[in-house]
């Protein structure tokens, strides 16, 4: 008894050490900028494609596990959260659902639903990318949700440009070790890839419609950004392949929107270093270089000279949104904040709330030293998941990729890149879009794939351009371009 007791001491330490490691502030760019360059590293992650969806067809999930949800959906609902402003008029969910119960896994989730007609509209699965960064702390309190954090980190201000204006929407932290998502299992940290997440993500799904079943029928759509990009066709291509099985729940899936979405490593790395120059932030030395020795699939010493040298060029910008101010945490802060002036702390605020204790509590987790991005090692990752979409594409599920025209990171010149390579007939040809009486952004539809682009907004659309964010998903959930006019 005593070697036992021993032994789980030992193991709770690994663990609580292990998570100690993810702990580390990091944010979306220094994420996946880890992933890009790990590529052209000695021992890069797995880059096996996926198997088409007649091949696959649900084998990896067998079984599928599907607990008890009975009295959970009570149990999550969130009365309100501490310094939320007056005027809430929508239910607010938040908790765990479990995975894997052998690992000890769980994923936690953030559910709001539209203030107006919620029994008939659809439902929206957020993800971020990262890889390892959350969907919560980004998506939900920065971009898309119902608040956003205030500048003394304990108080909250209303979005009146949320999404769930339009749909309910779920937030999702994936995969386990991001977030308030844990594991009981140490090696979960380390183990884990795109197939592995997404995998999670589809039994999360199908236990969070057993715990709100009113949802089973309801339309579904998923959308995400940044290395979502995988994350979101990966989900969608699992859900598929599952839906072939009449055993299994049926999630009505019609459609994705993936923004500023890194899809293909050749591409998206051409038209980064492409949008540098041509939006003056390289010279015309390194541009020359890149183009002479870089075919962006096999990394010569004269390439990743060239490479490193139009890096050091671009200087020390916010690659997210290059016309945008950094973040001077000595600079003045208002007391309360505005959805029409995205504040480049916001990660702070957001970072300070939700470790307070009295936040943790309201949301229905375990004490957690939350951050926005954790360090999870990254064992597989396509280098494109363009057959991927084309997939989808067949399958007849709507596919539009949006894209804010002022980020560095993953540029619109790489989501046109990637996209070209498809060779898909143009239906509607380029136009612009509007909200506001302004321009919103330019549209092109091709059979099968809608792409746009949001002007004005960064990496992180609905932070730079809530109103134009809101138009452009309302369009997508409706199943119609964006308006003409």
């Amino acid at each position: 008894m005593m070697k036992l007791q021993i032994s789980h001491i030992l193991k709770q330490l690994l663990l609580f050490f292990s998570l100690l490691r993810f702990s580390c502030e990091a944010n979306q760019i220094e994420k996946l900028n880890e992933l890009i360059k790990s590529r052209r590293s000695v021992n890069p992650p797995r880059a096996e494609s996926w198997a088409s969806l007649d091949e696959l067809n649900g084998q990896y999930l067998s079984p599928l596990y599907v607990g008890s949800h009975e009295g959970l959906k009570e149990a999550n609902k969130i009365e309100a959260l501490p310094g939320q402003p007056e005027g809430v008029d929508f239910n607010q969910y938040s908790g765990y659902v479990t995975v894997d119960p052998r690992a000890g896994r769980a994923l936690f989730y953030y559910f709001v639903e539209s203030p107006q007609d919620s029994a008939t509209k659809p439902l929206v699965l957020w993800l971020n990318g990262g890889p390892g960064c959350s969907s919560f702390g980004y998506g939900a309190m920065e971009e898309l949700g119902p608040f956003r954090v205030n500048s003394d980190g304990k108080t909250l201000y209303l979005n009146e440009y949320a999404w769930n204006k339009a749909a309910n929407v779920i937030f999702l932290e994936s995969p386990a070790g991001v977030g308030f998502s844990y594991s009981n299992r140490s090696s979960d940290y380390y183990n884990v890839g795109d197939k592995r997440t997404a995998i999670d993500s589809y039994i999360f799904l199908v236990n969070w419609l057993e715990r709100f079943p009113e949802y089973k029928n309801r339309d579904f759509f998923i959308a995400g950004e940044s290395y979502a990009g995988h994350y979101v066709p990966q989900l969608a291509h699992t859900i598929l392949s599952n839906n072939n099985n009449t055993k299994r729940t049926v999630i009505n899936l019609k459609g994705i929107a993936i923004g500023n979405a890194w899809i293909d490593d050749k591409t998206g790395e051409q038209g980064t270093y492409d949008y540098f120059w041509t939006h003056a932030l390289t010279s015309d030395e390194s541009q020359a270089g890149i183009l002479k020795y870089c075919d962006f699939v096999n990394y010569t010493s004269l390439c990743d000279k060239y490479l490193s040298q139009a890096d050091n060029e671009v200087g020390y910008i916010d690659i997210y949104n290059i016309y945008a101010p950094m973040c001077k945490s000595s600079a003045p802060k208002s007391s309360t904040g505005s959805v029409y002036d995205f504040d480049p702390c916001s990660d702070d605020y957001v970072y300070n709330y939700l470790n307070l204790k009295e936040v943790q509590t309201s949301l229905h987790v375990r004490p957690t030293q939350w951050s926005s991005c954790s360090g999870v090692g990254w064992t597989d990752s396509p280098t494109t998941i363009l057959p991927t979409l084309k997939q989808l594409i067949a399958y007849g599920i709507s596919v539009w990729v949006y894209s804010g025209d002022t980020d560095g990171r993953v540029p619109v010149t790489s989501s046109r890149y990637s996209i070209n390579t498809l060779k898909l007939p143009v239906v509607n040809a380029w136009r612009p879009w509007y909200s506001s009486q302004e321009v919103g952004g330019h549209v092109v539809q091709y059979k099968g794939l809608t792409l746009t682009t949001v002007r004005g907004a960064g990496h992180l659309v609905p932070s730079y351009q809530p109103e134009r964010a809101l138009t452009l998903i309302s369009s997508f959930l409706q199943r119609k371009l964006p308006p003409p006019s």
